[in-house]
Parts: structure tokens; C-alpha cells; sequence
């Protein structure tokens, strides 16, 4: 497993943040076909679960979509749940491997992401921000942290923030084949729901690449 430091303005929160390392093998022996036969699998039966949705019903309660309002902002999972299921939205297939946790995102509603490992500088410092803090996010649009997000920074920068995303740095690239997806936590979820979700994780990412070397862990 890459270096994690935990900062003490995140450890004293007790808040559960899962890190799954994934080493790829070549494009080569990637199962893609097999991959996306059990994504559309996992969505028909998410249509057939979630015939008669109410976002009030399937969302009201959940600590994400409320650790989010607390920001004034709208859960992404929650809008991407929606767009997919019921919009027309198609799961994107431009690169499987980021097609892993928006997968795990559909099923399960935890927030993930991904990272390129080689493209990180330095260990990887888990903090909780007591200001907005400067960074550039993906596509190098210009965003910042917030006061009590949960946020990740090497020696060169942020490279994540619960509420505002990924930055341009580190996202990944189609010849990504050191990543690290991280699985957020908020106060109010129990680190059952994050070992869980890394194990979906982990099967997902066998699927498409059977011999791709794991490591996980529960910051």
C-alpha cells in the first residue's frame, strides 16, 4: 500500500475512509466485455428495484445526500443515480477503470473516485480544512475546499475534496494503470458500509482485470 498519513484534524473526527490500491496488468488482459455485461446486469436489476422511485423516500435519510446539504450542494451520486436510471443518461464506457466506482456509486450510493498513483507527489496526507483552500480541479476549472470537508493532498497540492471533486493533477488518464480509489465516509456512517463497499469494489475491479494486484485498507 502507498504511504497515507493521517492528519490529526481528520483523525479526530472518527470518520471511516476507505483506500483501495489497485495495480493493473496490460489493457491486454482486461475482460471488458465481461465487465460491461455485469454493469448493464447491475443496472437492469437497479431499474427493476427502483420502478416506482421517490427521491424522498430513497434519499431523505441518507447521511451522503446530508453531509452534502449541510455545503448547500446537491449529492453527485444522487444526480447521476437519476440522470442513468431515468433520464437516458448511458453508463460511460470511455475508460473502464473509472467505470469501477461509478459503478459502486449506482449500487450502493457511497461517494468514490479515482486517482493515478504515478502521477501523485509524495504520500498521500488525509486533512480536514478549517478554510476554503485553492485548487484545480478536473479540467483545470478553478474550485476549493471547504471548512470541514474531508481532503486529500501530496507534497504538491490537494488532489481531492469530498465536496468539490478531483483535481486536474492526478485524475486519471487512459494509460492509468496505478490507481487508488477512495470511498468517503461522512460523521454518521458506520465503517461497516465502507468495508462493504470496498469489497464491491475490489469484486468489480476483478472482473475486469483478474489478475490486477489489490490492497485495501480503512483510514
Amino acid at each position: 500500500m502507498f504511504e497515507i498519513i493521517k492528519d490529526p484534524t481528520f483523525a479526530e473526527r472518527n470518520i471511516p475512509l476507505g483506500i483501495l490500491e489497485v495495480t493493473y496488468p496490460d489493457r491486454s488482459a482486461w475482460n471488458i466485455t465481461k465487465f460491461y455485461d455485469l454493469v448493464h446486469a447491475e443496472l437492469d436489476a437497479l431499474r427493476e428495484k427502483y420502478a416506482d422511485y421517490d427521491r424522498k423516500a430513497v434519499f431523505g435519510e441518507n447521511p451522503y445526500f446530508r453531509f452534502f446539504k449541510k455545503f448547500k450542494k446537491t449529492y453527485p451520486v444522487m444526480q447521476q443515480f437519476e440522470s442513468v436510471m431515468f433520464k437516458g443518461r448511458p453508463f460511460p464506457e470511455d475508460d473502464p477503470v473509472m467505470g469501477v466506482p461509478f459503478l459502486l456509486e449506482l449500487t450502493t450510493f457511497v461517494l468514490s473516485g479515482t486517482h493515478d498513483i504515478d502521477r501523485m507527489d509524495g504520500p498521500l496526507t488525509i486533512f480536514t480544512p478549517s478554510e476554503k483552500l485553492p485548487f484545480l480541479g478536473m479540467r483545470a476549472a478553478s474550485t476549493h475546499t471547504y471548512p470541514k470537508d474531508i481532503c486529500g493532498r501530496d507534497s504538491s497540492g490537494i488532489i481531492f475534496s469530498m465536496i468539490a471533486g478531483a483535481d486536474d493533477r492526478t485524475c486519471i488518464h487512459p494509460d492509468s494503470r496505478h490507481v487508488f480509489h477512495p470511498v468517503f465516509g461522512t460523521p454518521d456512517t458506520d465503517k461497516a458500509v465502507i468495508e462493504n463497499a470496498l469489497r464491491r469494489l475490489e469484486f468489480f475491479v476483478k472482473v475486469l482485470a483478474p489478475d490486477a494486484e489489490i490492497e485495501s485498507r480503512i483510514i
